[in-house]
């Protein structure tokens, strides 16, 4: 068991490091081979997501991952040469459940917002893939750039263009992942609330606007989160008005 555990870890060292080529899977040619393979790329997507769904991030290992497959971690690294394409794959996988709409509405407000609520149900429905930010891998999926296409070409319909249409990007990103991720983390019980109230109500001198504006029991994330992306749309738009 030990034994393997080091090929494993050798192979992923090996691969992410030199001769696997380019570090983002979706830069990189699949590896084929002749006859029909028992394992596709397509189970070894479907089994990643349940596994993560089922127990998170940090508990998906190739190992892991193989033996519900029911396959030797050879076959796996076979398809996928690293525990990071996995999750890449994986999260594309996330953003084809849900396609982009058909068509453009009238009001490139209104695709940009049904966008960005729709990304934000994908994340939901998988918790853990909104910590994907924090490994430093851009997402490179096709799933993941035709829902970047369509909501670059609101942004750009609705009069954003350059560093403006980029920024937009990234701050409507930023809300959702950001968003997401403190909701599917921060699960306080009703007794932590209220012992981090009365505290607050403890230091209401210091922090007095905190404590009025019931910081620590608002947790109606639907309504913040429909708030905070009028407040963006609210601001593309002023700027489009300039």
């Amino acid at each position: 068991m030990i034994l393997e555990a080091n090929v494993i870890a050798d192979k992923e060292r090996t691969r992410s490091q030199s001769g696997g080529g380019p570090g983002n899977v979706w830069l990189r040619p699949s590896r084929g081979r002749k006859g029909e393979p028992p394992l596709t790329r397509d189970r070894i997507v479907h089994a990643a997501v349940a596994l993560l769904d089922e127990e998170g991030m940090d508990r998906l290992t190739m190992r892991r991952l193989a033996e519900r497959l029911q396959v030797g971690a050879t076959t796996l690294y076979w398809h996928v040469a690293t525990k990071g394409d996995v999750i890449d794959l994986a999260v594309d996988a996330i953003f084809g459940e849900t396609p982009v709409p058909a068509h453009h509405a009238r009001n490139p407000r209104d695709d940009i917002a049904t966008l960005v609520n729709g990304w934000r149900q994908a994340m939901l429905r998988h918790p853990w893939a909104a910590t994907v930010p924090s490994r430093q891998r851009p997402l490179m999926g096709p799933n993941f750039l035709t829902w970047m296409e369509f909501l670059q070409s609101a942004l750009l319909r609705a009069g954003l263009t350059d560093k403006r249409l980029n920024a937009a990007t990234w701050a409507l990103y930023n809300h959702v992942m950001g968003a997401t991720a403190t909701q599917s983390s921060l699960q306080l019980s009703a007794e932590e609330t209220r012992l981090g109230q009365a505290y607050l109500e403890s230091q209401r001198d210091q922090y007095p606007t905190v404590v009025a504006n019931n910081y620590l029991a608002d947790d109606d994330w639907d309504a913040n989160f429909a708030v905070g992306l009028e407040f963006l749309l609210d601001g593309i738009e002023a700027q489009t008005k300039r």
